[in-house]
């Protein structure tokens, strides 16, 4: 069987049983039930996922996959396509807003070289997994093969087969690629059936010209190759992007081996949404870290009915909302097992 389907294969729904386990000692923790809202529901999601009442997480790995869209010479971004690689060395050596959040909260960084349009010099800190310098532009052109597509996400399974199972506990998602935002909104809009302009969103700070563009480049692309409303393959090779598929694979191998995913913004959860598609199961194993500001947003965390866990204007990418948002997931997993019940701390329950 291929690296995808032996991991398709793999992934399991999460535990309901540890999840009622779970309920059922946030209901009897010293407080009202439910009165930590969010946090709670959290915890009970991991406890399904880590198949056990009381989970635990404290190993957070960020992996950002970057790549090129040739839909850039379209005018769609704020930035030159230049900025992709320069962003890449950024961050292999420590410069990025990213490297700042994942040294905060003691998270290992692994950075992937998908589709950059430029050959990056050799790093100890870079993993090559390129498929080709860049997507082709989706408003004239499929963005990349069939092939291609499938190789991609194999790429982001294999990134995360390779490292130790032990070193990380929680994926988040990151990614770099100037324009980006363009074959994510075509992304959602295939899926959804929502209207680019409820979808597109400004990206980098495009002005009004450049938001007029990136919505007719979204509309274009959707009119010229008609994707699959709920074939994965089809809607990443036609109007999608290397780093994209990369992290949908990423996101299934980490779902495969039982852990969770702490997803970023718009881009990280347009792979989120592929990786559903190719496995409804999936879903259970998502956690929102945050609420872009990208107009779309909304409608993705809709989509795949997850709750963003804050909501501070962020449209930066690499990861960082989700850097920002991990330490919510930590402390969740500490509030459900280190806090007394009632009976534990012989205090009056509800009940009493």
């Amino acid at each position: 069987m291929s690296t995808l389907t032996t991991t398709l294969n793999a992934i399991q729904p999460v535990d309901q049983a540890a999840m009622a386990a779970a309920q059922d000692r946030q209901n009897n923790l010293t407080k009202p039930a439910g009165a930590l809202g969010l946090v709670e529901d959290i915890s009970i999601q991991l406890a399904g996922v880590q198949r056990q009442a009381k989970p635990s997480i404290g190993k957070p790995m960020v992996v950002v996959m970057a790549g090129d869209h040739g839909v850039t010479r379209s005018g769609v971004s704020a930035f030159p396509a230049e900025v992709t690689p320069q962003m890449v060395m950024n961050m292999l050596f420590g410069g990025a807003a990213i490297n700042v959040l994942s040294k905060q909260i003691g998270a290992k960084t692994v950075i992937v070289d998908m589709g950059v349009a430029a050959e990056l010099p050799d790093h100890p800190q870079l993993v090559n997994k390129k498929i080709a310098m860049g997507t082709g532009d989706i408003t004239t052109e499929v963005a990349m093969t069939a092939a291609q597509a499938t190789a991609a996400i194999e790429a982001g399974i294999d990134v995360i087969n390779a490292q130790d199972a032990a070193s990380f506990d929680i994926l988040i998602t990151g990614e770099m690629g100037i324009g980006n935002t363009t074959p994510a909104a075509a992304i959602c809009a295939a899926i959804t059936g929502a209207a680019p302009k409820d979808i597109v969103g400004r990206g980098t700070g495009v002005d009004d010209e450049g938001l007029a563009r990136k919505q007719a480049a979204v509309e274009k692309a959707l009119a010229l190759h008609k994707p699959e409303a709920d074939d994965a393959l089809d809607i990443l090779s036609t109007v999608g992007g290397f780093e994209i598929g990369g992290l949908a694979g990423a996101i299934l191998a980490t779902v495969a081996q039982g852990k969770p995913v702490l997803v970023d913004g718009f881009i990280s959860t347009a792979a989120a949404m592929l990786a559903v598609l190719l496995n409804p199961d999936v879903q259970g194993y998502l956690i929102g870290g945050h609420r872009s500001q990208e107009l779309g947003h909304k409608i993705m965390l809709d989509w795949l009915q997850i709750n963003p866990l804050v909501d501070l204007g962020l449209r930066l990418g690499e990861g960082s909302g989700a850097a920002l948002a991990y330490p919510i997931v930590a402390t969740a997993c500490k509030i459900l097992s280190d806090m007394a019940t009632f009976a534990e701390a012989a205090v009056s329950g509800k009940d009493a």
